[in-house]
């Protein structure tokens, strides 16, 4: 959440980038947090530089006197400057991990599988017994579910257990200096530099991810600034070493986020036979009580709550029609703000009622479908570009205007339109057109 780390890398060091194929990350939407998909995907091999991205005709000595210059002008003391900067040298496997891209990922279901897994479920219900003192006074001050908090928890450091090893400063040093987003990577490497002034950790400690995510509940430091929090009251915001801290400061960032207390983050539900299916996006909102106009009821049949009838919510469909139906109300969106992946806010909102002895899914996954690789999802938005759906671009990222792009092919089809990618769309685009179109150049070309 805080992280909104780099790119997008995950958020959840436990596995939010493994189900990229839904509309996740949205491969790569950046939370406050963290990104998802850093430590959670299965460690990918290196891969080359694409070909138009520049090369640093610099050293690293050259770019640490013109960044030094640059912290001067922001009010940086030389002295502190020199203490984080002395015999720094960039980090070859921050580079490494950077620019490395699975090539496969998880479905949807088999990255609910890993992050509701039974160990975190049971290290999650004892932890919310063993700091239950601390979750009322947070929930109470915040108005955050005490069990969204654990979730939370859990995904994004294993309850504090993995929270990073690698030095924050030079990371970022790393990133600024020949990463592919170097303006966002000073900018975030400034903000920690501003941490050590304030006194809350020194450098030294600052451990995190590769791409700066920090703590229990991995902010970046421009996210930690704003939101992190002294919540046991001992003098210093510490995400890193003080439970309560960590939780506090994510608790205070959903509720900066728009957090509604006493509100669920959504439900299964159940749609009926010949549904619109161009409904089900994250941009159309209605109230619960027009979509039950509409025909959505709960899963098990039941009307949807009466009290819900006035809230705005939206239709997901994360492995399209073929499998489970959730209708996501503001809350999903403000755990969306944590880490933008669909996966990853439904993971949370799921876990965080397995932890109170629900949150099971009742409609079955297609487990049967096989994603799409990242090469594959090249080649379908550029068969869809040829075609004239306008995909938005040829990025690999399936986004909101590819997904509107498969719509249209799919309404050309019959089919139901729920913009869902599976490879039969993708064989249904190269019957339509057998020319294998000219590849778009991506890190394995």
């Amino acid at each position: 959440m805080l992280k909104k780390a780099y790119l997008n890398c995950s958020i959840s060091q436990a596995l939010a980038a493994s189900a990229l194929g839904l509309t996740l990350l949205s491969a790569c939407g950046s939370s406050a947090v963290q990104t998802a998909t850093e430590a959670t995907a299965p460690a990918p091999a290196a891969v080359p530089l694409l070909m138009d991205e520049p090369i640093r005709p610099e050293s690293f000595a050259q770019w640490r006197t013109e960044f030094r210059g640059f912290a001067m002008e922001q009010g940086v003391p030389p002295e502190l400057f020199e203490r984080i900067f002395a015999d720094m040298e960039p980090d070859p496997a921050v580079i490494r991990a950077d620019r490395s891209q699975p090539e496969f990922t998880r479905p949807v279901w088999e990255y609910l599988e890993g992050a509701l897994s039974p160990q975190r479920l049971g290290t999650g219900q004892r932890l919310l017994v063993r700091h239950a003192q601390a979750l009322e006074a947070i929930e109470q001050r915040y108005g955050v579910d005490r069990h969204v908090l654990v979730a939370i928890w859990g995904l994004e450091s294993n309850f504090g257990n993995n929270i990073g090893d690698r030095n924050v400063m030079r990371s970022l040093a790393t990133l600024a200096y020949e990463g592919r987003r170097p303006d966002f990577a000073r900018t975030e490497l400034l903000a920690a530099i501003d941490i050590v002034r304030n006194g809350d950790i020194a450098p030294e400690n600052m451990l995190g991810s590769w791409a700066g995510a920090m703590g229990q509940t991995q902010f970046i430091p421009s996210t930690y600034n704003r939101y992190a929090v002294d919540f046991d009251g001992d003098g210093r915001r510490d995400v890193w070493q003080s439970s309560a801290d960590a939780l506090g400061s994510a608790a205070h960032y959903l509720s900066a986020s728009n957090w509604q207390p006493g509100q669920p983050w959504g439900m299964e539900v159940a749609v009926p036979g010949g549904f619109d299916y161009s409904l089900a996006d994250m941009s159309v909102r209605k109230t619960v009580s027009e979509w039950a106009q509409l025909g959505v009821v709960k899963v098990d049949g039941e009307t949807l709550d009466a009290d819900l009838a006035e809230r705005h919510a939206s239709l997901l469909l994360p492995a399209g029609h073929r499998g489970p139906a959730f209708l996501i109300l503001n809350n999903f969106r403000s755990i969306l703000r944590y880490n933008n992946s669909t996966s990853y806010a439904l993971a949370i909102g799921l876990l965080s009622e397995r932890l109170q002895g629900e949150g099971r899914v009742k409609a079955s996954w297609p487990t049967q479908d096989q994603p799409l690789s990242r090469s594959e999802r090249y080649e379908l938005q550029e068969r869809l570009q040829a075609a004239g759906f306008e995909p938005g671009g040829v990025d690999g990222i399936l986004g909101a205007n590819t997904r509107q792009a498969i719509r249209r092919f799919q309404q050309t089809q019959g089919w139901p339109a729920d913009g869902y990618a599976t490879q039969a769309l993708l064989k249904a685009l190269r019957a339509q057109s057998p020319q294998q179109p000219q590849q778009p150049l991506t890190p394995d070309s």
